[in-house]
């Protein structure tokens, strides 16, 4: 049993300022936990410590998509097989490539953490070619279990951007979606130029103007210089619109005021286009989006896609992290790291005992999910999470296009359970944000993003 001080299981998280109401479920988030704390006034005993039989039918269970029924409420956790085999399955998941003394996720930004750890392909192009080589069979495995809705969905992590494949039926969209986060403008160059069309859905937002590449600085500049050299008071006026951009301003002589504003040339144009766009590199507004039958053509784009594997650095030559919850060829079954950790808490009249259990990702959406189906009847319906989300992978929580209709998804055999299921169906409702603190009381959640 380890303990921890007390600021480190009650910190300014652990009260939330403006919670949700509370609800039966909470919302899918789609970000990659690297860790994940529960708090609960009961001990989490049951979860130290499994036997060999245990773990051998929590393996089972994950590899057979057996669904576990418990009840409400279990009043003697550490006496229960079901509930402890079940929590085994959910702390499972498959990973390529696997070096065991590597860590391969999170990529981004790990070139610090990578630093100093044995890589013998680093210098040698035959053993490069070698990881590649499986990497190229691994992934379009992956893509085929997701065209035929085997696999829910499953991530690509590079060095340089992440990826997140969803399958048809989920995120509230009727046909198949990727998100992209950070790119850069190389990268959507390099996209469009292979027919694969996209959005950027957080630009458009942050530009007002929904369109691919936003002008609203142009905007601002003509505006002002309206201001400046006319008297115009119609402030009802409509905005220019997008069209404009070839160098028509025939809204300004309508307005008489076309001698009075200096009007940009194509060139100049274009130059705030590119500046505005790679203003928005590596940051979550770079996001992309991709739908339907461009999915696929992304999947054919990444395989021979240059930018994939780093060309120098502690992760030169190391092929992309592949993370899904359904095994795959190649794919190397891995376990999240979980310990119980004990500590006292502060509360008026003296000290308690508040027990933890700690959970080290790289935490999918749907073992979050799995891992409170089980902490609920275990902790009798109350416990407390403080997530600590990945952030660049924040940004896949925006939604992936307007509402739909009827996008119930035949998905019978994806390996989850239902009501994880159930939950990944819905629409993303957390915009770039993540959630940082989930609560349970009573058997019903509030959340904080």
């Amino acid at each position: 049993m380890l303990f921890l001080p007390v600021q480190d299981l009650h910190s300014p998280l652990a009260v939330p300022k403006a919670p949700s109401p509370p609800c039966q479920e909470f919302p899918a988030d789609w970000s990659i936990k690297t860790r994940v704390l529960f708090m609960s006034s009961q001990p989490f005993t049951w979860a130290e410590h499994l036997k060999g039989q245990e773990e051998a039918q929590g393996v089972a269970q994950h590899c057979r998509a057996a669904e576990t029924s418990l009840p409400r409420s279990v009043q003697e956790p550490r006496l229960c097989t079901e509930l402890r085999c079940a929590f085994q399955q959910s702390l499972l998941y498959w990973l390529h490539p696997s070096l065991p003394w590597l860590p391969l996720f999170p990529r981004l930004g790990a070139d610090r953490s990578m630093a100093g750890k044995a890589c013998p392909w680093a210098q040698d192009e035959a053993l490069q070619q070698v990881l590649m080589s499986d990497w190229s069979v691994s992934f379009p495995s992956l893509s085929q279990l997701l065209r035929a809705r085997l696999c829910p969905y499953f991530y690509v992590c590079s060095a340089q951007f992440s990826v997140l494949f969803r399958a048809a039926g989920l995120a509230g969209s009727a046909e198949p979606t990727a998100a992209i986060a950070p790119t850069t403008r190389g990268l959507r160059h390099a996209m469009r130029a292979e027919g694969i069309e996209f959005s950027m859905p957080l630009l458009e937002e942050s530009g007002a103007r929904k369109q691919k590449n936003s002008e609203e600085s142009l905007e601002t500049e003509m505006a002002e210089g309206i201001r400046a050299g006319s008297s115009v008071e119609d402030a009802g006026e409509p905005a220019p619109s997008d069209d404009d951009d070839d160098g028509s301003f025939s809204w300004l002589e309508e307005m008489g005021v076309q001698d009075k504003v200096k009007k940009p040339d194509t060139i100049s144009i274009q130059l705030r286009r590119e500046k505005h766009e790679v203003q928005v590199d590596h940051r979550p507004e770079s996001l992309v989006l991709v739908r339907g039958s461009n999915t696929f053509r992304l999947l054919n784009f990444l395989i021979s896609c240059r930018s994939l594997v780093a060309v120098a650095g502690p992760q030169a030559g190391l092929p992309p992290t592949l993370l899904s919850p359904v095994a795959f060829r190649g794919g190397t079954l891995q376990t999240l790291k979980a310990r119980t950790v004990s500590g006292r808490a502060r509360v008026p009249g003296g000290f308690e005992d508040v027990f933890s259990l700690e959970v080290l990702g790289p935490v999918l959406p749907h073992a979050l999910h799995a891992l409170t189906l089980v902490l609920g009847p275990a902790q009798r319906g109350s416990f407390r999470a403080l997530l600590s989300p990945h952030e660049p992978s924040a940004a896949f929580n925006t939604r992936p296009g307007p509402p739909q209709e009827d996008v119930q998804q035949d998905l019978p055999a994806c390996g989850l359970h239902p009501k994880s299921l159930e939950q990944l169906r819905q629409c993303p409702t957390l915009g770039k944000s993540s959630l940082r603190l989930l609560e349970m009381k009573d058997y019903s959640y509030t959340w904080k993003a």
